[in-house]
């Protein structure tokens, strides 16, 4: 399993971006995928999952500003993030249902 976020990036409050997360060395859809972020000094907290048959589910604090979906043809995952707060900043991993406890590198996402 392998799994390479991008698009991090800093951006102003009430700024938007999108996330990537390209997965390989599994079959994708058989899985759930999901999105995590790590503010600093904070422990890794779930922002948004997506199940095999495309049904959502987001953190409270993300809720109406951020949409995660998935392109099975393309094997990647991605976050719609709009309505930028400070406090989204953190480090955003994805996460694959295949490879439970995998992290790729993550992608910073800085909101000032």
């Amino acid at each position: 399993v392998q799994l390479v976020e991008s698009g991090g990036a800093s951006v102003q409050a009430g700024g938007s971006l999108r996330l990537s997360c390209a997965a390989s060395g599994y079959t994708y859809s058989d899985y759930c995928m999901g999105w995590f972020r790590q503010a600093p000094e904070k422990e890794r907290e779930g922002v948004a999952a997506i199940d095999t048959d495309g049904s959502t589910s987001y953190a409270d604090s993300v809720k109406g500003r951020f949409t995660i979906s998935r392109d099975n043809a393309k094997n990647t995952l991605y976050l719609q993030m709009n309505s930028l707060k400070t406090e989204d900043t953190a480090v955003y991993y994805c996460a694959t249902g295949a490879s439970v406890g995998y992290w790729g590198q993550g992608t910073q996402v800085t909101v000032s």
